[in-house]
């Protein structure tokens, strides 16, 4: 499905049921947002991996402006206050009230803009693997160089060179930084989940690049704006967004909840998957 909103169209998914039968009453399920990461990539690493949340959510999945099945334009426009726009235009153009905010990595720096921003339109928040402030950058490439190997290494110089010039450099990309994201990394698996995404080298060189929006972002300044009750998951072995990064959001959006998933990378929801979703479906139930 596709929603014409501002200057652009989104393309989004709806998985589960908003309202299901209670023995002689309908209830109203939340909606929870998946807020994809990259830049560059697409909702479609969720799925299925996310999909058995609808018994407890409506499911929202969407693509950012530029990327997967949502429509190109001027990449200038590829930024996150547009993404935090784009994703609340989405919110109002499908009627709904408050939504469960969930962001993974770049997802999360959006979700926790648009609740600063918009905090009447968020009931929670839950924010994955993320960072508020472009420190990530240095602390990444510091880790990298330590725990990298060759093929690794120079992936990671193609990335903060902004030097990706077709999706088969995004697909290498992905392929040799595979066991850093994920600790269970299984490379016909990847391959199959990456086979299914439609990546977008704009979006990441323009994000990533010497003259990217993340290499200036600072949300910290922000995040005492958000009033929605705050989950906050990070991977204690996470090299892009190690939980440090976590740990500094916990203490500046005031009555958070951090978890540190001990046997996760990057990727909880291939390292931990079990874990993530009774994390995040008892915390919207709760």
């Amino acid at each position: 499905m596709r929603a014409k909103i501002r200057d652009t169209e989104i393309w989004f998914d709806i998985d589960g049921a908003g309202l299901v039968p209670d023995g002689g009453a309908m209830r109203e399920r939340p909606t929870g947002f998946l807020i994809h990461g990259g830049p560059g990539s697409d909702h479609s690493g969720f799925k299925p991996s996310m999909s058995p949340l609808t018994q407890q959510m409506q499911l929202v999945y969407f693509d950012h402006r530029g990327q997967g099945r949502s429509a190109r334009g001027d990449p200038a426009r590829y930024t996150l206050d547009e993404n935090v726009e784009d994703m609340e235009a989405l919110r109002r153009h499908l009627g709904l009230g408050p939504i469960a905010s969930i962001g993974t990595s770049y997802g999360g720096m959006v979700a926790m803009a648009h609740a600063a921003r918009y905090p009447e339109a968020v009931s929670h928040l839950v924010l994955i693997v993320t960072a508020a402030h472009a420190g990530f950058h240095d602390r990444a490439q510091q880790i990298l160089r330590e725990r990298g190997n060759a093929d690794q290494i120079a992936a990671g110089e193609m990335l903060w060179a902004g030097g990706f010039r077709g999706e088969a450099d995004l697909e290498r990309y992905y392929e040799a930084m595979g066991p850093l994201y994920s600790r269970r990394w299984d490379a016909a698996a990847a391959a199959a989940t990456r086979g299914r995404a439609i990546h977008s080298p704009d979006a990441i060189n323009r994000a990533f690049g010497p003259d990217g929006f993340l290499r200036r972002l600072d949300l910290r300044p922000e995040l005492a704006r958000i009033t929605a009750p705050t989950l906050i998951l990070a991977g204690r072995h996470d090299w892009i967004c190690p939980p440090e990064f976590s740990e500094e959001i916990h203490r500046l959006i005031p009555g958070s909840t951090l978890r540190i998933f001990e046997d996760s990378s990057h990727s909880i929801r291939v390292d931990e998957p079990e874990a993530l979703r009774a994390a995040i479906a008892g915390f919207v139930a709760g």
